[in-house]
């Protein structure tokens, strides 16, 4: 994967409709008119993106109040995000992308070390829409411990 597919701030974030963990569609431009973040992670009940998936559980509130939501995506079916949002009690949108085509969009899917091993797959990567779907802040190969708070305090929030 090179730099070119990464998206940058002031470039439009490109659109999605994705299925929910219930199944039902949900799009960027239903969000237009407010901030959202867009975090991409792995896979659903694993260690690291249980712990971001919670952090972000944790800081919603706040969050929310600073005008700001959140929508979580990865490759997992609807189905395994329905038991991870249920056993981790979160109460934003988890999308599913099988397909990875979304993560590609974002450049969120590619090449990554893993375990010192080039690999092809999602690069953790949480990005800042603006109320009008222009990318504010993108960041690729997040750390899953200690990102939300870091994001938390680059937003002032």
């Amino acid at each position: 994967m090179t730099e070119n597919n990464r998206l940058s701030p002031g470039d439009a974030a490109p659109d999605f409709t994705l299925p929910n963990a219930d199944g039902n569609p949900v799009s960027l431009g239903d969000y237009r008119g407010r901030k959202v973040i867009v975090y991409f992670y792995p896979a659903a009940g694993t260690p690291g993106c249980t712990k971001q998936a919670c952090d972000f559980r944790e800081s919603l509130s706040e969050l929310n109040s600073a005008g700001i939501d959140v929508i979580g995506i990865s490759p997992d079916k609807p189905e395994k995000l329905a038991k991870f949002r249920d056993a981790e009690s979160l109460s934003f949108p988890l999308l599913s992308d099988p397909a990875k085509s979304t993560l590609a969009a974002w450049g969120a899917f590619g090449e990554k070390k893993l375990y010192g091993k080039t690999v092809q797959g999602v690069i953790r990567s949480t990005f800042l829409v603006d109320e009008n779907g222009k990318i504010e802040a993108a960041q690729y190969n997040v750390r899953a411990t200690g990102h939300v708070a870091k994001l938390r305090r680059d937003l002032a929030v």
